[in-house]
């Protein structure tokens, strides 16, 4: 039912570093493991609307309409910027709030959402990606795509808590430092804000 290539596509394609991958880690350096997670598992359902119009074939009419594209692209390079912004702006103060990172984990889950849900490029990689693993002339096309899609998904999360884990260890030698504390702190505003402007410069 899964070929190798396909676990091996996808596991490479997951572990690229993309603005998932980027807010996950710095969420873990700055915030801590817990909240680490919860970006990991709000990137990760941002990725199921788009897996989800891809099934049902909607994302050939986003391909098609140039101003739903244009809409959710600026709306996505925007949000980018914005989180680049406030990066940026903390300078250092990112620092352990305890009682704030306790009550933080869904606000946290939810920027994750909102990264990969308004990049309209995930849906036009899905549907160029998932149909080339679907077997000609299978019966149940649309089943064969959920189930290529869930695995897809659990890939993603199970790479994504593992970037989680992986930064909430390195964050005790991290926060030990305020000068490392800043400069990545400036370093991840601008990856951020690098994303927002490639997004902003993406065709269909």
């Amino acid at each position: 039912m899964f070929s190798t290539e396909f676990l091996l596509s996808s596991l490479i394609i997951v572990m690229l570093p993309g603005t998932g991958v980027i807010y996950t880690v710095s969420t873990g350096l700055f915030t801590g493991r817990r909240a680490s997670v919860a970006a990991a598992i709000g990137c990760t359902f941002g990725c199921v609307p788009h897996l989800l119009v891809s099934i049902l074939g909607l994302s050939a009419l986003l391909h098609l309409s140039a101003e739903a594209f244009q809409i959710l692209k600026y709306l996505g390079a925007a949000y980018l910027l914005y989180l680049a912004w406030g990066m940026w702006r903390e300078n250092g103060r990112l620092t352990i709030d305890e009682k704030r990172c306790q009550q933080g984990m869904q606000a946290v889950a939810i920027k994750g959402f909102l990264i990969n849900i308004l990049n309209p490029k995930l849906s036009m990689f899905f549907l160029a990606f998932m149909p080339q693993f679907v077997p000609l002339g299978s019966p149940t096309p649309v089943l064969h795509l959920t189930l290529l899609s869930v695995i897809f998904m659990l890939i993603t999360l199970v790479v994504f808590l593992l970037y989680a884990l992986f930064a909430g260890t390195v964050r005790d030698y991290v926060v030990g430092s305020p000068h490392i504390l800043n400069r990545l702190q400036r370093g991840f505003a601008v990856a951020f804000a690098a994303l927002g402007a490639k997004l902003a410069m993406a065709e269909r």
